[in-house]
Formats: C-alpha cells, sequence, structure tokens
C-alpha cells in the first residue's frame, strides 16, 4: 500500500487500524470532560490526556525522534507514565517502559540494548535516568518530570512549547507499541515487542473475560505501570471511556488501599494474593462489596485460605484469577466465580482468542492429565524479542509460542501448573529468573559454581536461594555474596541465603538437579 503525507488522508488511514492512540481520541471526542485519570489528587480529562500526549508527540519529534525509534520511561506510577506511553505512539515511536528496581548496570543494559534515543524519567529515578544518559551511546535527549538533573529538559517546559496540532503519524496494526523487557534464561534481559494489534487484541480479550467495563467502570491500577499487567489493565477502561486510578508504586498499605477504592468508588482491581490477605483481614474489608464488582489476583499462587477468605469477605464480588506471561500480553487463561475454590489450584481455562496446546518435546500432543509444555498462538502472541533472531527462533519453534511452563489438563479442560520449566522464581509477584541471579554471582571471584533455586517465604511465596561451589582456595561468605548480587541486581533478586557445597549435584548429562536442591533447602526460608 502506498502511504501518503496528506494529514486526512492519514488520519483517514489510522482510523481504519486497530492501532492504541485511538483509545484516547476516540473517548476524548466522546466525552471531553470526562475523568481518564486519577493519581493522588490529580487527574486528567480525556480531553487533557488527548492534547498533552499529542504535545508530548510533537516535543519528541522536536528532538529528532522518528517512525520506529526506541524511548525509554523510567518513573514510578504516575499520570506522566500514561502520558509518556501514548505520547511515544503518536510520534511514531515505541516506548520501552524500565523497571524502576533496577540498579543503575541494568538500567544502561536495557538503554543500550533497546538502542534508545531519549529518556522520559521523573525526579525519583532522576540520577539513574541521567547516568544512563550520559553513559549509553545513542541517547540523545532526557526530559524530566520534576526537578531536572543537569543534562535534563524540563518536561512540562518541553509540552508547553510544543505544538498541540495532531502530528497524524501513519501508525500500522504490526509497529512495535511496547518493548517490554523480560528476564531469560541467558541471564540477561530480552524486549518482547508487543504491537499494537496485541495490545488491541489483549484489550478486548480482557474486557470479554472479565466482563463489566463500561463508560461507567472504574479501575484502580495496583500493579506497577512498567509491567505488562500494569498497561493491559488501564487499557480497557481507556478504551471504554472509563476511569483509571493509578496507585503509587510505594510499599503496599492495605489501610490506604481500601480508602482509596471507596473513594473513587472502584469497580474493577488487581492485587496479589499476599496483598489480597492483608486487605480482606483489615476491618474495613467488607464496605468494599459495596461497589466492587470483580477482584482479580494473580502473579504468584494463592493458598486456599486466601481464597476463602476473599469468598467470605467480598460477598457478592466476582474473584477471578489471570494467569500469563509478558509475552503474550500477558493473559492466557482464567478461572473465574465457583471455580475460583472448585478448581483450587488451576489457573482456569484459556482465554478467548488464545489457541493453547500441552505438548512433549516433539511438539505432540500429551494425553488428557499428562504433563506437557503449554504452548500458544493467537493475536496476543508477541512479534518476537528485539534484536534477537535466535531467542525468537527457539520461542516460536514448531510454529507455537513456547511458555516454559509445564502444565496438565483435567477432564474438564482446567489447567494446572506443575512446573516452571526454565525455573523462573515468582517472588511476592516479581518475576526473577535463576540464570540473571547466577550471573551475578559467577562475577564474584571466589564463585566457582552456582545454582539459585526458588524456595518456600512465609510473606512472598517464593524466594531466591542460592547453592554455591566456592573457587580452590577462596574464603566467602554468605553476607558478602548477597551485599555483591545487591549491588549488580534489583533487590527483589538477591538471594535471601546462601548455601555451600563442595560440588552440586548432576545428572548425567551434566545438568544440574535443581528439584534435589529446593527439596534439601525448603526450609532455610527467612521470614
Amino acid at each position: 500500500m502506498t502511504r501518503t503525507l496528506d494529514p486526512n488522508l492519514v488520519a483517514l488511514e489510522r482510523s481504519r487500524r486497530l492501532v492504541l492512540p485511538e483509545f484516547v481520541s476516540r473517548s476524548a471526542r466522546r466525552h471531553p470532560d470526562k475523568t481518564a485519570l486519577v493519581f493522588q489528587g490529580e487527574s486528567r480529562s480525556y480531553a487533557e490526556l488527548d492534547e498533552r500526549t499529542t504535545r508530548l508527540a510533537n516535543a519528541l519529534a522536536e528532538r529528532g525522534v522518528r517512525r520506529g525509534d526506541n524511548v525509554a520511561v523510567l518513573m514510578l506510577n504516575r499520570l506522566e507514565f500514561v502520558e509518556a506511553f501514548f505520547g511515544c505512539h503518536k510520534a511514531g515511536a515505541t516506548p520501552v517502559p524500565v523497571n524502576f528496581r533496577l540498579v543503575q548496570d541494568e538500567v544502561d543494559y536495557i538503554l543500550a540494548n533497546s538502542g534508545a534515543v531519549g529518556v522520559l524519567a521523573d525526579e525519583d529515578l532522576g540520577g539513574r535516568a541521567a547516568a544512563a544518559a550520559e553513559s549509553v551511546d545513542g541517547v540523545r535527549f532526557h526530559l524530566a518530570v520534576g526537578a531536572p538533573p543537569q543534562g535534563a529538559e524540563h518536561y512540562e517546559d518541553a509540552l508547553a512549547a510544543a505544538s498541540p496540532e495532531d502530528p497524524a503519524m501513519d501508525l500500522d496494526d504490526d509497529d512495535v507499541a511496547a518493548l517490554m523487557y523480560t528476564s531469560g534464561t541467558t541471564g540477561r534481559p530480552k524486549g518482547a515487542m508487543l504491537t499494537h494489534q496485541n495490545l488491541f487484541a489483549q484489550t478486548v480479550n480482557w474486557t470479554h473475560e472479565v466482563g463489566g467495563v463500561s463508560e461507567e467502570a472504574v479501575w484502580r491500577a495496583g500493579a506497577p505501570l512498567f509491567h505488562i499487567a500494569g498497561v493491559a489493565g488501564i487499557l480497557p477502561f481507556l478504551w471504554l471511556g472509563g476511569t483509571a486510578v493509578i496507585a503509587p508504586a510505594t510499599e503496599f498499605d492495605a489501610a490506604a488501599a481500601i480508602e482509596e477504592l471507596r473513594r473513587h468508588r472502584v469497580t474493577h482491581t488487581f492485587f496479589v494474593p499476599t496483598q489480597w490477605d492483608i486487605v480482606c483481614r483489615h476491618p474495613e474489608a467488607p464496605s468494599l462489596a459495596s461497589t466492587l464488582r470483580v477482584a482479580i489476583w494473580g502473579a504468584s499462587p494463592a493458598t486456599r485460605a486466601t481464597l476463602e477468605l476473599m469468598a467470605d469477605v467480598l460477598r457478592g464480588v466476582d474473584v477471578v484469577s489471570n494467569f500469563g506471561q509478558t509475552e503474550m500480553c500477558p493473559s492466557t487463561t482464567w478461572l473465574k466465580g465457583a471455580d475460583a475454590v472448585r478448581k483450587m489450584g488451576s489457573v482456569g481455562l484459556p482465554s478467548i482468542n488464545v489457541d493453547v496446546r500441552i505438548v512433549d518435546e516433539e511438539m505432540q500432543d500429551v494425553p488428557s492429565g499428562e504433563v506437557g509444555e503449554i504452548v500458544y498462538r493467537g493475536p496476543t502472541v508477541m512479534k518476537g524479542y528485539f534484536d534477537n533472531e535466535e531467542a525468537t527462533g527457539e520461542a516460536f519453534a514448531g510454529g507455537w509460542f513456547h511458555s516454559g511452563d509445564l502444565v496438565r489438563q483435567d477432564a474438564d479442560g482446567y489447567i494446572y501448573v506443575v512446573d516452571r520449566k526454565k525455573d523462573m522464581i515468582i517472588s511476592g509477584g516479581e518475576n526473577v529468573y535463576p540464570a540473571e541471579v547466577e550471573t551475578a554471582l559467577l562475577s564474584h571471584e571466589a564463585v566457582a559454581d552456582v545454582a539459585v533455586v526458588g524456595i518456600p517465604h512465609p510473606k512472598w511465596v517464593e524466594t531466591p536461594f542460592a547453592v554455591v561451589v566456592r573457587a580452590p582456595g577462596a574464603e566467602v561468605t554468605e553476607d558478602e555474596l548477597i551485599d555483591h548480587c545487591r549491588a549488580h541486581l534489583a533487590g527483589y533478586k538477591k538471594p535471601s541465603g546462601v548455601a555451600f557445597m563442595d560440588q552440586l549435584p548432576r545428572n548425567a548429562g551434566g545438568k544440574v538437579l535443581k528439584r534435589r536442591l529446593r527439596e534439601a533447602y525448603a526450609e532455610r526460608s527467612s521470614a
């Protein structure tokens, strides 16, 4: 198809496509004065959100951002994070959300690997953003929300000076709408390329599976917005003209969360199971049932006690579980309503528009009840890993996306996760990949060999634990190795404990027997 630069025809062509900026623009045309976003006493109407994202797009273009460029977004949860997301789209660029818990080395790697041409950051993270902008080749600008550090420009000044006229960027459904970094077995994060079509399809799926979303609905976005769960939760409400209340990305406060849910009459929200357990034990929790329609949990397993508590306290509220992964935008299965207790331990049934198979290593379907890897097809499957053909080829072997999750399916079609093929650890809702922690530990001169496994934890459900073989003649303590990890990894990734062995247990093929280590150290978790 031949593209034209005529802005009228470009706008018409764009409106035919499944591109995310249309969520904001269409809702702004339907009800411009309605509240789109709320954060700690601040708000944006749809008209304001539409204009500010357009101004940001023009400000980015003035700084040399072109269609297909990547722009890093390093912010805590706030209104400007959402503006950055859609502003990048309107400029034809791809936002690269960066986990605000990462240390400097990790931030630098993501900016360098993604080829980011600029960074949008807030004052809380300005130091890391400024250091990355200075040290990473190719970063041409740094816009700062709040007090700008040396070398950065003020975000609000850039918006005020930019044109409010729609740049009418000619976007395509298959353009990358978000480059979401997720760690992997290689020990280095990989950028999952999620397209506009991927996220639009996820929005349709989410709306269908969860139900009750309309222009009257209110979402409380409790997940960090750098997480795909944070982004995916907001999109259905902006699409249908509802309101999204953004929660602060600070330490969880159950009383404050309940007060916010009540004040804004929130109809849909998400917490990880440990948070739901704390919320439902609060004396004010039963009052939530007067406005809350859907209570979603996920990111880590929930105990029977937590699910029964939710059902008892949140009378009349639909309790829904969501399972998936970044590369799937992220939802793949849902467990709803009465099934939350009836099918305890299951992750539910496949989402609409997500095709599922459970296969052996030869890509043959396994019989019902037997364990195999769950693989996916459908419009929410990522485009691939950014600048990583080898990893993309492995992920799509046989024409299906390989999740790495080992599951079984019962006679009713409900899916149960048995193990994680790639040994991923989920600690307090955060994904921790052992290979990444192992790489950090192996960089210490006193470590000759190491294996990292997940062990039970009373608060975080699961926590990383390292088993180390010292280098010949070397002396190193548990505390020294944990401090070494703390300097090179985000805090939630560091091991909660370290044990020392003369050699790691391995099978005949040389593979570390991690299941044996998990069993041996299951009682070593720290409170």
